[in-house]
């Protein structure tokens, strides 16, 4: 009788636990959007409340667009985003499958050069990253955004993992048929490892939409700045202290990656529960 009751006490532990921890991840998008929602006047108040008295979010965002190209930088995000992302998948996918299903000298050595590459910030090869693209005159491009991303060693890392789990029957039958080692990974891999690659996709898009530090090297045209560019220089040029009006523009460049996270999220945790299994 003590056993179940034990169990209990200790999942109401975990359960309190997580709870907690959602609240506090949770706590600065509530202040925002709470922020958001205000008027100057209860911004800047003493007195601190959650739910504003005078609600002034349309206001807010009617202010944010009409002083920032809000439309113009979530394209820019888009743009640049789904680039990197079908650029990844397109170098990763026949990648892992050779590291998973195909037997030859250095395989494991290829791979630990993967492993070994996922433990290189990008920020360590930035400057001859930079150089590069400065001899091409690619730099203030969609280009000079797009290129360095285009192999994910994490990719390849999580494709290899599902690929692994894939059977090999399934992979011999498809030769057999006669389709090539491009057609397996197209027509038989790729319908197999869509959640995985869902899952590397919410991490591929987050990554890159809210990257800050290589847009604002390679640019300078403001047509061509990413949603991050985009708040920081509303924050300095255009809101100044209208602390409203930037988390209203804040709230805009968020969106969408809520909106995406919450139609991919089944599988997003099937794409990374399915990579663990061995």
């Amino acid at each position: 009788m003590m056993a179940p009751t034990r169990n209990g006490v200790w999942a109401a532990i975990r359960h309190i636990l997580l709870i907690a921890g959602a609240i506090v991840m949770l706590l600065p998008f509530v202040w925002m959007i709470s922020t958001a929602s205000k008027p100057p006047s209860e911004v800047f108040s003493s007195e601190l409340h959650l739910i504003p008295r005078q609600f002034a979010l349309w206001d807010n965002l009617e202010i944010a667009f009409a002083k920032a190209n809000l439309w113009r930088f979530l394209l820019n995000g888009v743009i640049v985003t789904v680039s990197i992302f079908a650029l990844q998948v397109l170098v990763a996918l026949p990648a892992a499958y050779a590291l998973a299903k195909l037997r030859f000298i250095g395989r494991n050595a290829l791979f630990a050069l993967v492993l070994f590459g996922i433990l290189i910030p990008p920020q360590a090869t930035a400057i001859p990253v930079f150089l590069l693209l400065h001899k091409l005159g690619v730099l203030d491009s969609y280009a000079a955004l797009v290129l360095p991303f285009t192999i994910s060693v994490f990719g390849i890392f999580l494709m290899r993992q599902f690929f692994r789990n894939v059977p090999d029957d399934l992979v011999d039958a498809a030769r057999m048929d006669g389709i090539s080692e491009f057609g397996i990974v197209w027509r038989v891999m790729l319908p197999a490892a869509i959640p995985a690659v869902t899952a590397f996709g919410i991490f591929s898009v987050v990554a890159h939409w809210n990257d800050y530090f290589w847009p604002l090297i390679v640019l300078n045209s403001e047509h061509l700045r990413t949603p991050p560019l985009a708040v920081a220089h509303f924050r300095n040029a255009e809101a100044g202290t209208n602390y409203g009006a930037l988390m209203a523009a804040a709230m805009v460049i968020i969106a969408p990656l809520l909106v995406a996270f919450l139609f991919a999220q089944r599988r997003f945790v099937e794409g990374i529960a399915l990579t663990g299994i061995k």
